[in-house]
């Protein structure tokens, strides 16, 4: 099954694992992520103010992109290009001027009509695939590994766009479950990582980054599994920051979903990119025998 696919900005650099790990284990699920042939910047934050039109610009071109390829629909990995993207969209469903005035700023463009789908993957998977079409192309279950979950801001919020319940999301826990994975209890799931402060008041990311990490070991987890490269940067990159701060601080290896779900699927290793994690998976994957 053909489906469009909007890489955005970070799948191309820093979050290369999240990309050929999604492509491969899609590839295992019969799902063809076929890359818009042109497409930009999603914009990145999802304006909130109500007369900013300018910030809504960069996602309608890519929903143009989408509707010029031929696609009703499209599938993004990143959290927060799903964010900005879904939001813009369903602001052009329910303003018509804003619309408007929108194609006709972009007057060299065709119009853009409101009928394209966005959807998270793990979202596409379940309601396109089912999680027990998952279950039965799992080849190397991922039994034994105690998987805590977390989502973030951008997947949930606001209630027009959200994955799943906000305070008690399940959708990434049911995919895990499927691949064999035990899912722990983290009642810290739906918390922020400190997001952009990590640029100019890194000791706010720090500080979350202990509390999230810390507090996932404490619960018995193996690793934190995540979607979102802005998290990922976060909660795996800055461990060696946090480490320095915090002495008791315990490292923990951080996964995007689409890596365990290679592995499950029978992927190549390779495929799932581990030598850009910043804490090395394989010794807890080795030691559960996931890998050899």
């Amino acid at each position: 099954m053909e489906v469009s696919y909007f890489p955005g900005c970070t799948l191309k650099q820093t979050a290369r694992n999240f990309e050929i790990s999604a492509i491969s284990s899609c590839k295992l699920l019969g799902l063809d992520l076929t890359e818009l042939s042109r497409w930009n910047c999603c914009g990145t934050v999802y304006s909130l103010s109500t007369d900013d039109s300018m910030h809504h610009l960069a996602p309608i071109r890519n929903l143009i992109r989408v509707q010029e390829d031929g696609f009703k629909e499209v599938v993004t990995l990143c959290s927060m290009c799903y964010n900005t993207l879904k939001q813009a969209n369903e602001l052009m469903k329910k303003e018509p001027d804003r619309l408007k005035k929108m194609n006709d700023f972009m007057y060299r463009e065709e119009d853009y009509i409101p009928d394209v789908e966005v959807y998270h993957l793990v979202t596409y998977i379940k309601e396109r695939l089912g999680y027990e079409k998952v279950r039965e192309l799992v080849k190397q279950p991922l039994t034994g590994l105690k998987v805590a979950v977390y989502y973030g801001c951008l997947l949930l919020r606001p209630d027009s766009i959200k994955l799943d319940d906000r305070e008690n999301p399940m959708i990434m826990e049911d995919l895990l479950t499927a691949l064999g994975a035990e899912i722990i209890d983290y009642p810290f799931s739906n918390e922020c990582c400190g997001s952009y402060h990590t640029l100019g008041q890194k000791e706010i990311v720090l500080n979350r980054t202990n509390k999230l990490i810390t507090e996932a070991r404490r619960d018995g987890a193996d690793v934190l599994v995540l979607s979102c490269p802005e998290c990922d940067f976060n909660l795996d990159h800055r461990q060696k920051d946090t480490l320095e701060k915090y002495p008791n601080f315990q490292t923990m290896p951080v996964l995007y979903f689409t890596q365990l779900l290679n592995i499950a699927l029978g992927g190549n290793l390779e495929d799932c990119g581990f030598e850009l994690n910043y804490i090395d998976p394989l010794p807890v994957l080795r030691e559960k025998g996931i890998i050899k």
